[in-house]
């Protein structure tokens, strides 16, 4: 059975598909995540001042929230709320047999000598 000059044996390139999301869009979606949360975070605080007086259950929810949220978000923010794609590199193994070490023997240099006679 003969193959194809298209098929090659050994191992596979990587898909760009399972490759990770850039740096700057992984940036951007933290950071609109986070303005999220805060805005969220403001709106509690704005209801728990109108519902004090009138709804205090609504009001004390309110307040935790407000406490609650930014926590949250900062937490969201470094650990990211969606797993990245992509499997990462193996760490490089260190060698079982280090290399010998060589001791190198301290060495004197002079200066060359002058003719002091003349």
């Amino acid at each position: 059975m003969s193959r194809s000059p298209w098929h090659r044996e050994g191992t596979r390139a990587d898909s760009i598909t399972g490759a990770r999301i850039g740096l700057t869009q992984d940036l951007r979606g933290r950071q609109r995540r986070y303005v999220t949360a805060m805005l969220v975070r403001s709106a509690c605080v704005v209801v728990m001042a109108l519902t004090w007086s009138r709804w205090p259950a609504v009001a004390v929810c309110a307040l935790a929230g407000g406490v609650v949220i930014p926590y949250v978000a900062v937490v969201a923010a470094q650990a990211g709320w969606r797993q990245q794609r992509g499997v990462r590199a193996e760490l490089a193994r260190p060698d079982p047999d280090p290399v010998p070490r060589v001791v190198l023997e301290p060495t004197l240099i002079l200066p060359p000598e002058r003719d002091t006679a003349g």
